[in-house]
């Protein structure tokens, strides 16, 4: 349209989510002084609306309210309105939803609270309809009650509000109570390898009836937990558990199987029909978890869906400077002429659109048999829709089909008389038909905010994926995204991180005017990711840079008195609560993942005072640890880690020697969860060296690669073959 919008403040923001507000009859602040000053200047109430790019029920709530003129009205008269990216501001976030979550019992986005001008929440929320239903107050009802409440009884509303401040810091503390040392790692490995066997879905996988949620950590401590038992009958179920959700889980339909990459999460208990957002965390997180299920069963299943988690990121989430975005919508236009989004139009199919695409008769099978049927048939097809209306409340999904693969090659090459071989060609043709089909769809959202936090887990990714499949190109991907952040994630003046910045205008990255500084999870996923990379390149600067780092999270979000790290810095006055997460959730929480940085750390440069710290950090988390370790299973998994030493696994010798080169690919091909990789290169000068005097007293034995096993400044004898070197990692 040619009469240019009517624009927000938000229309100055670089966030996408932000930028979808710009132009609504709200008048939408950013979380920032200008909204502060002026909520207390008018002595008005705060309305404040958290969100995401990617949330189907934020888009919902923008369609009914916020783009709705007479609400926006009532909104704009009565309220100083703020709307926020979660992903931007995740310290905002939480601080509101701990609100949220103990004064409603529930808690999920879109999020709406209403603060006192000095930030104190009252009345919280999530999603809320326009207009009032039977069940539900509706929006403006909400809004006008709100309004009244602040004329008619201000003094009661602050000192309530200041009351709830109270309790909450007090709810939200962890902190280390006493002499409290760290638990007994044997206690709470058990405990919650018992809490998820008996949570676990014996025929699908995971570890919840609906909605199902990828959960890696839950995986990773699955394994670990078996390579401490192996020879134990729970040490087989434990992998078992993990192995049959990583399949049940790569043949649903959370899985792309036109696509790539895996959804956010599934409705049902069969992980068929998903919700259809993608989010980078998790390719990040999944990628590796289906790389160490390849290495530890040698099953080639899982290297290829790990392949194609990382073709899906090179392809669709990646900027060409190297950095990579945060998500992909689940809503999209079904097509160029379609006046409405619907969920999931990107990625269903009609029966009747798959027999077009793919008409050809397959030689050899019974007279009339199309490709269409051997594809349909295997990926559960029907012609009238695969999604039962219990999946589909808004009828978005009526008679389309999501693709799940519902019957084995071996049956469904059986069922047409055909060859394993030719089979896997057939299916093959018909992905890379329906994959063009999809091309010409339009596509879904895409949110080119790329954050450290996020982009630290795909490095991982990235990362272990290279080193334990030997593919060269997924360690350079990593060491690009690496440089990536260090260029554009990274202030060398004050040695800080930052947390996110944004696709520009031809193709340029963009900082906002004000750079959002890193919370602690930036610099506790980047640390490990710069750990994983090195230990896949075997290149030094990344160990000092990740150490650096480490010293930095130190000094910014340490908790001198009750140990831990809190989640946020110290000095942001708009912040009411600094707060320590509890949970692994679909990410894994920060001090979870820094106990094992902190381990790998100390034995990278011999600071022991790392280790002082990750037992401090377990202390801290002790009751939580012994009582529901099922809520923190990474955190578990550390305390292995932190019980058991980390062994050195060093090898002496050129890197670009065979013999060195056949000792590092056996490293890689164990899993050992308590190791760390460290070349010696005999260059005295190096940063390891530097760091680990120890080093240069370790030989090459004969002129050959040697590989020695240290812990705690001892080493084993030296051994020579990979053999060997192999049974000391698998004891």
């Amino acid at each position: 349209p040619s009469v240019p919008r009517h624009a927000n403040r938000l229309i100055n923001e670089k966030s996408p989510y932000l930028l979808q507000h710009a132009h609504n009859p709200v008048d939408w602040y950013p979380w920032g002084q200008e909204a502060f000053d002026k909520a207390k200047k008018e002595n008005k109430l705060i309305f404040l609306s958290v969100g995401y790019s990617t949330c189907h029920w934020c888009h919902v709530m923008e369609e009914e309210s916020f783009k709705n003129k007479e609400i926006g009205e009532i909104m704009n008269k009565n309220f100083v309105c703020i709307k926020v990216d979660r992903e931007e501001r995740p310290d905002v976030d939480k601080v509101y939803m701990t609100f949220v979550q103990a004064t409603s019992g529930g808690g999920g986005w879109p999020m709406s609270v209403w603060l006192t001008p000095d930030l104190k929440p009252f009345v919280g929320g999530t999603y809320f309809p326009p207009e009032d239903g039977v069940h539900r107050v509706g929006f403006r009802t909400v809004l006008l009650r709100i309004a009244e409440q602040w004329k008619e009884n201000k003094d009661a509303l602050l000192k309530n509000s200041q009351k709830i401040l109270e309790a909450l810091l007090h709810r939200s503390e962890i902190r280390v109570q006493g002499q409290e040392s760290p638990p007994s790692s044997e206690e709470v490995m058990a405990t919650c390898f018992q809490q998820l066997s008996n949570s676990y879905d014996e025929d699908y996988g995971g570890f919840s009836k609906s909605p199902k949620f990828p959960t890696p950590v839950n995986l990773n401590f699955l394994f670990t937990y078996w390579a401490l038992h192996r020879t134990t009958p729970e040490g087989a179920r434990a992998l078992q558990m993990a192995l049959h959700t990583l399949k049940m889980m790569a043949h649903g339909g959370i899985h792309d199987h036109i696509g790539q990459g895996f959804h956010r999460y599934s409705t049902d208990q069969h992980w068929h029909v998903p919700h259809f957002e993608k989010m980078l965390y998790d390719q990040g997180q999944l990628a590796a978890t289906y790389s160490r299920a390849f290495q530890i069963s040698g099953d080639e299943f899982f290297a290829d869906v790990a392949k194609d988690i990382l073709l899906y990121v090179s392809r669709d989430l990646s900027d060409q400077a190297g950095g990579f975005y945060s998500a992909e919508d689940a809503d999209s236009y079904p097509s160029t002429t379609s006046g409405e989004k619907r969920e999931g139009a990107f990625c269903v199919w009609t029966a009747e659109e798959i027999r077009a695409l793919l008409p050809d008769s397959v030689e050899g099978t019974a007279e009339g048999t199309t490709l269409g049927d051997v594809f349909m048939h295997h990926y559960g097809v029907k012609e009238t829709g695969n999604v039962s209306p219990m999946k589909d409340p808004h009828q978005e999904l009526k008679g389309k089909n999501v693709l799940i693969v519902q019957s084995s090659p071996e049956l469904t090459a059986a069922r047409f008389g055909l060859e394993l071989r030719r089979l896997d060609v057939l299916l093959q043709e018909g992905r890379r038909r329906l994959s063009s089909a999809r091309a010409q769809r339009p596509r879904p959202h895409l949110d080119t905010k790329m954050l450290a936090a996020w982009n630290g887990l795909m490095i991982s990714g990235f990362a272990q994926a290279g080193a334990v499949l030997a593919e060269q190109e997924y360690v350079s991907r990593a060491a690009q995204a690496a440089a990536f952040l260090r260029r554009h994630l990274f202030d060398p003046a004050s040695g800080r991180l930052l947390r996110s910045c944004y696709q520009g205008k031809d193709n340029t990255v963009e900082q906002s005017a004000v750079p959002i500084q890193g919370f602690l999870e930036d610099y506790v996923f980047v640390i490990q990711a710069l750990f994983d990379l090195y230990e896949a390149s075997l290149e030094q600067g990344w160990l000092e840079w990740a150490l650096q780092l480490q010293h930095m999270q130190d000094k910014l979000f340490w908790d001198p008195k009750g140990f831990a790290y809190f989640s946020s810095e110290a000095d942001d006055p708009s912040l009411l609560l600094r707060l320590k997460d509890d949970q692994d959730g679909a990410e894994p929480t920060a001090n979870s993942v820094t106990v094992t940085n902190l381990l790998r750390a100390a034995c990278y440069s011999g600071h022991t005072d790392w280790v002082e710290k990750a037992g401090q950090i377990l202390a801290a988390y002790s009751e939580r640890l012994q009582k529901i370790p099922i809520t923190l299973p990474e955190m578990a998994r550390a305390t292995t880690i932190f019980h058991h030493t980390l062994k050195q696994v060093i090898i002496c010798g050129d890197p670009q020697g065979e013999d060195t080169k056949e000792m590092l690919h056996c490293v890689h091909s164990v899993f050992s969860p308590n190791k760390v990789l460290i070349l010696a290169d005999g260059d005295s000068t190096g940063f390891l060296y530097r760091q680990l005097p120890f080093l240069a007293s370790l030989e090459r034995k004969d002129g050959k690669a040697t590989a020695y096993l240290c812990s705690n400044f001892a080493c084993s004898l030296p051994v020579t073959s990979p053999q060997e070197l192999r049974g000391m990692l698998c004891p």
